[in-house]
């Protein structure tokens, strides 16, 4: 007997909903809830393809533990022995920056991920940290570190309102949004034109969103800072600055005009191979839209520039007044947010805490870069301990980090490892043990992250859709216990890790002025919290603690986990309002145009005005059915257009002798793989194009439909060695390759210094 069950989609950033049809346990099909207060049932292919990816028969379904050198099915319990008794000599004997902890994207895409490896992290107290930040938008974090005081405050455009969008390095319609939470990103874009706006799209590839633009500049890859910086002296040098409501709360803004003299649209035009008489014209109307937004993502971060040019894409906001203004870019507020604190100086936001022991990288955020993985395990040095243990949670570095046959063998030589993953994959078959969390219908579902950058407030939750299968334990469960096995607690209740961290969430509150608990018992908090469970209440504590709680009765109609229950499709909060200068946390309590960091790195990009790469570069390509390396083992997300090819230029297919359908070589500093051409004028001249997360073609995995076509592995291109030296973030576009048919013998690639 068939049923209906909503669900909260974990599959992408738009979080759009979901209605399910389930057939017993079993999850048949999917389409979108038409009553969500936020998706309104828009759905994208991977939504569509929840089931295959609930029910895909390569999930693992019970705990791996490595007995004479083979992994093998085991209980619970001894999965858990196992991890206590591998982790804790290594910390107490090395310490605990010997024991590394990898945390990758989907860890964002579920309630587990987010509560539990913060507690881990801070019971650990490890400085070797890695998260797939450093291979995505760590630059955005510290721009907005260094300009707001606070790396998560990432103002969104808002879109819904907006009258003239200027879009870098992102391609909505293919990747449905980044650090921008927008259900049907596409269909916001096209209302955009619909009502007059304007819509600019700058991308070395003529992607689908480029097709939709009114404008579509064909930039040299990596070059996002200096088109930029340009349009901030075109702003500066004709009197167009205007600060409006922002005036108060802006400093340096002198300061700024000095730092940007140098960037005249002529100097750059040679470099982002983008006229200056254009560069001009996109700062004029900028300036002249009744209301706009910039908007840079993942091909403006992954670059040598990453931090300036996300740092840019808020000054141009901010010089045109459109920062915490409707129409603009706004700053969301999470029902799960922190009680909002009173406006005024923060403690600001500071890097290089601490540094990787081989190459001295500067910690943001308190992560490392992960391309320095491999060598914290495989190089000793004087400084410290290499990490001799590994914990890894929903990551897949050996395909997400670059040189993923040097951390291939890296792995190999740790003395444990435990990861956590539903599959076996190219990094989890590293393991000593394997501790699968149960898909994701039997979990249930609240957006921390991503609420944090919605395109507008709203609050949704939603219990498992089908039962725990028998065997299973929740993943919620499973990194309470892993918590409790790596910091010396194994056998302890795992109800304890949630219940500390009530105890101390309220405790905290309770003596805070702002709060509105402030002077109550914590413990008579605590008994009034509700759910089924101890996420449950810990959902319930910080919803009533938030910003439209209802504070423990101090506010009787605000949210509790029980209101938001009684609302299956969700809460509507409102649209995105100004809020500064609350979200302001720098020192100065003000908006910082220009930090020190920041001005340090300028020298840099003034370099990059003499920059004329003459051979091929690589970008990367995103794929509408597809999220990084964890859907590739779905069929019906494979195929069509979601293969891995090499895109590059008629002309230089021509040039370098390449026919379409024909395999090519492409080398570069790290590596070279072999992928089939496919000749396209979508990417311009000089610039070849493959997407990330393929290369499924190692041994000892469990992914009978990835295997069949693996793809290449992009990442093992580069060295490493490439990394935007503020952020720590790798370069993965624009770096220089070498291309010619499997006939030809290619010249090795040096990779140069950004």
């Amino acid at each position: 007997m068939s049923r209906t069950a909503l669900r909260i989609c974990p599959l992408c950033e738009a979080t759009c909903g979901l209605t399910l049809t389930v057939e017993g346990t079993r999850v048949t099909g999917a389409r979108g809830d038409r009553d969500d207060v936020f998706s309104k049932g828009f759905i994208c292919p991977k939504g569509a393809s929840f089931g295959a990816v609930d029910g895909d028969p390569d999930r693992l379904r019970a705990p791996l533990v490595r007995r004479d050198g083979e992994l093998r099915e085991a209980t619970w319990t001894e999965a858990f022995d196992a991890v206590a008794a591998g982790l804790r000599p290594v910390v107490e004997r090395h310490g605990p920056h010997a024991l590394g902890v990898v945390l990758g994207n989907p860890n964002v895409h579920t309630m587990a991920g987010a509560l539990y490896p913060p507690v881990l992290l801070g019971a650990l107290r490890t400085h070797s940290l890695f998260t797939a930040s450093t291979v995505d938008q760590m630059p955005k974090h510290v721009s907005s570190g260094l300009l707001f005081g606070d790396a998560n405050a990432i103002p969104v455009p808002d879109l819904d309102h907006t009258d003239h969008l200027l879009l870098l390095g992102a391609n909505p319609l293919e990747s449905n949004g980044s650090l921008c939470t927008a259900p049907d990103f596409p269909g916001k874009l096209k209302a955009l034109k619909a009502r007059g706006g304007t819509l600019t799209v700058v991308d070395p590839r003529r992607t689908r969103t480029a097709r939709l633009a009114d404008r579509h500049l064909a930039i040299r890859p990596g070059t996002d800072a200096l088109l930029l910086a340009a349009m901030a002296r075109v702003l500066f040098e004709e009197d167009l600055v205007a600060l409006g409501e922002l005036t108060p709360h802006v400093e340096g803004l002198d300061e700024l005009a000095a730092a940007v003299r140098d960037f005249t649209p002529e100097a750059v035009a040679p470099a982002c191979d983008v006229d200056a008489g254009t560069i001009r014209v996109l700062a004029r109307e900028l300036a002249a839209a009744p209301t706009a937004a910039v908007y840079g993502r993942i091909g403006s971060c992954t670059v040598p520039y990453g931090t300036l040019a996300s740092w840019l894409v808020d000054v141009l906001n901010i010089l045109t007044g459109n920062l915490d203004r409707p129409g603009g870019a706004l700053f969301p507020q999470a029902a799960t947010d922190r009680t909002p604190r009173p406006a005024g100086p923060g403690r600001g936001f500071a890097l290089g805490r601490w540094h990787s022991r081989v190459r001295r990288h500067p910690e943001a955020k308190g992560e490392l870069p992960l391309s320095a993985l491999a060598e914290e395990i495989d190089t000793a040095t004087e400084e410290g301990e290499p990490i001799r243990a590994l914990i890894v949670v929903a990551a897949n570095p050996v395909l997400s980090a670059p040189d993923g046959d040097r951390l291939d063998k890296a792995l190999g030589s740790l003395d444990f490892m435990v990861s956590v993953d539903p599959y076996l994959n190219e990094t989890s078959r590293h393991a000593d043990v394997v501790l699968p969390p149960p898909p994701p219908s039997q979990s249930p579902h609240h957006d921390f992250a991503f609420n944090t950058l919605a395109v507008r407030n709203q609050v949704r939750y939603t219990r498992p859709a089908v039962p725990l299968e028998p065997g299973r334990m929740a993943e919620t469960e499973i990194l309470a216990r892993l918590t409790l096995a790596a910091t010396g607690m194994h056998g302890a209740d795992p109800s304890a890790v949630d219940d500390l961290v009530i105890g101390q969430t309220l405790g905290k509150a309770v003596r805070e002025e702002h709060s509105p608990v402030h002077g109550r018992d914590p413990q008579e908090l605590a008994a009034q919290l509700t759910g089924d469970n101890g996420p449950e209440r810990r959902l319930d504590m910080m919803l009533r603690l938030g910003p439209y709680g209802d504070g423990f009765g101090a506010r009787p109609d605000g949210l509790s986990l029980a209101r938001l229950l009684d609302h299956p499709h969700g809460i509507d909060l409102g649209p995105l309002r100004p809020r500064l200068p609350q979200p302001l946390k720098t020192r100065s309590g003000r908006i910082e145009l220009l930090p020190g960091p920041i001005a340090d790195d300028l020298p840099r990009l003034r370099e990059g005005l003499r920059q004329r790469p003459d051979g091929l570069v690589l970008v990367g390509r995103r794929h509408l059915r597809s999220n990084n390396s964890w859907m590739h083992n779905v069929p019906a997300l494979t195929g069509g257009t979601n293969r891995c090819t090499l895109h590059l230029h008629p002309e230089d297919a021509e040039r370098l002798g390449v026919r379409d359908g024909e395999p090519v070589r492409v080398k570069g500093a790290g590596g070279e793989v072999t992928a089939p051409a496919e000749v396209t004028d979508t990417v311009r001249r000089g610039v070849v194009s493959l997407p990330h997360g393929w290369g499924h073609d190692r041994p000892g995995t469990r992914l009978r439909h990835a295997v069949l076509d693996p793809g290449v592995n992009v990442n093992q291109l580069l060295d490493g060695s490439l990394l935007d030296p503020l952020s720590g973030n790798a370069v993965l576009n624009g770096v220089p390759v070498e291309v010619a048919p499997v006939t030809e013998k290619l010249m090795p690639v040096t990779s140069a210094k950004p």
